[in-house]
């Protein structure tokens, strides 16, 4: 029997983001807290468990998982299998809103609770080797923290190598290296030490052999690799924009002022890439919010592109 990949956005949150499986997230929740020395949590609510509802047919689906702990505090947790750029403004991004909106009208800043945000990441994405990064607001010369209400993890599978980790030591690594993808040989290994990543396991055992679920991976399998597809081709082409702006604006720069010519030949340059790469995606029936994020215009800019009816 061929595994299905776990670390598929749609599978992963049926693993990690079901009610029956909650305790399955509770284990890894804690053994990641236990790495960055934060200590064990006694239980979690599940704010968005997954329902038949998460469908890949949904291509806008979000499929992070949140959780709240007994004292309230927020934790998001978010599976991305390519690279979709900007991921650290995103990352902030998304977690203003978890915190902002804890607050309803006329409550007091004081019942804001801590936000904490792990993305795990089948890329390399930060200047380092280690494979767990945990960032706080803190003052720069002392380290003092200025609060603890952000706390974001970044997991990145790539940086794993399990030749260089003890199998039988257990912990975060286990868990890890089963959603990379590890021979499954060496899962009665990888459990002996993390008796609960046994249940994940038989999950995903069970997920491969059911025909219903396999039609839903593969679906979302699909609009991951068109999605990922998507922005690196809107990145060629912000960067043919910019080459071809920069050679529009020196050769305009003779006439008009190197410096004035350059600025305007890089805008058209970039302007018309930005064009080129909307027309492109709205003919591949893209949602105009994507090819907004993808191309930096605006909505109403790429609605205009549309061709006559």
């Amino acid at each position: 029997m061929e595994l299905l990949d776990p670390r598929n956005d749609f599978l992963f949150k049926r693993i990690f983001g079901s009610e029956e499986n909650r305790d399955v997230l509770l284990a890894f929740l804690n053994r990641t807290f236990a790495e960055a020395g934060k200590p064990p949590l006694a239980d979690i609510i599940l704010l968005n468990p997954y329902t038949d509802k998460d469908s890949p047919r949904d291509k806008q689906s979000i499929l992070d998982i949140r959780a709240k702990t007994t004292e309230g505090e927020i934790i998001n947790v978010e599976m991305q299998l390519f690279n979709k750029y900007d991921t650290e403004k995103r990352t902030l991004y998304y977690w203003s809103k978890q915190y902002s909106t804890q607050l309803q009208e006329s409550q007091p800043y004081n019942q804001l609770k801590r936000c904490v945000t792990i993305n795990i990441i089948n890329f390399a994405l930060l200047p380092n080797t280690l494979y767990h990064n945990v960032f706080h607001l803190r003052e720069d010369r002392t380290g003092i923290p200025l609060l603890d209400d952000i706390e974001i993890h970044f997991l990145e599978l790539p940086k794993l190598d399990e030749q260089a980790v003890s199998l039988e030591q257990g912990g975060l690594v286990n868990w890890l290296l089963f959603l990379k993808g590890v021979d499954q040989t060496k899962w009665e290994v990888l459990t002996m030490n993390e008796p609960v990543l046994k249940k994940a396991m038989n999950t995903l055992e069970f997920l491969s052999q059911n025909e219903e679920a396999r039609r839903q991976y593969e679906a979302r399998q699909r609009y991951l690799h068109d999605e990922a597809s998507m922005y690196e081709a809107a990145k060629v082409a912000e960067a043919k924009g910019w080459a071809e702006g920069e050679a529009k604006g020196k050769a305009e720069g003779l006439a008009k002022g190197k410096a004035e010519g350059k600025a305007e030949g890089k805008a058209e340059g970039k302007a018309d890439a930005q064009k080129e790469t909307a027309q492109k995606l709205l003919a591949l029936g893209i949602e105009l919010s994507v090819i907004a994020e993808a191309t930096g215009l605006s909505v109403k800019e790429i609605q205009k592109l549309k061709p006559l009816q």
